[in-house]
């Protein structure tokens, strides 16, 4: 890859973390759409506790992975809720990023089986009779470039 998609990427990644570590401590308190829906037809206190009335969020339970250790926005043994809330950003753009960066190198990898006539990868010795590689000017034997009659060529060049 070149020095500017490296560049690029390490700069996106840097960006990331620092809004998952940092600036997310920041983000609202107050329930998102969902939950002040749930809670339409009660009465809450400050510790948003059900005081009152009837509504969907009396019957809403944990689910499987509460006890997990980035369960709700934090690292479970972490007692400072800044940093709780920042390592579990960080831990969480860090992961996506390496699923993303294996799965498209998975998919760099996997490529189809060269046929006759195509140019040889970047591993393979290339032998007399090779086709030219992709950005090689076919030349006559006095050195003058010449015009290509391979379609292929043509055609992915002019789109």
């Amino acid at each position: 890859m070149k020095n500017r998609t490296w560049a690029f990427l390490a700069g996106g990644l840097l960006v990331a973390l620092l809004l998952a570590g940092v600036v997310s401590n920041y983000a609202s308190s107050h329930p998102d759409g969902l939950d002040s829906s749930l809670l339409k037809g009660c009465t809450v206190d400050a510790d948003d506790t059900i005081v009152a009335g009837s509504c969907p969020a009396q019957q809403a339970k944990d689910h499987e992975l509460a006890g997990s250790p980035l369960a709700d926005y934090g690292v479970r043994g972490v007692r400072n809720g800044f940093v709780s809330t920042g390592l579990s950003g960080v831990l969480g753009v860090l992961v996506t990023f390496a699923i993303g960066a294996g799965g498209f190198w998975l998919l760099r990898r996997r490529g189809t089986a060269p046929t006759a006539g195509d140019a040889p990868t970047a591993g393979d010795a290339p032998t007399a009779g090779d086709a030219p590689t992709a950005g090689d000017a076919p030349t006559s034997a006095e050195g003058d470039a010449v015009e290509s009659t391979d379609e292929r060529r043509h055609a992915g060049a002019n789109g």
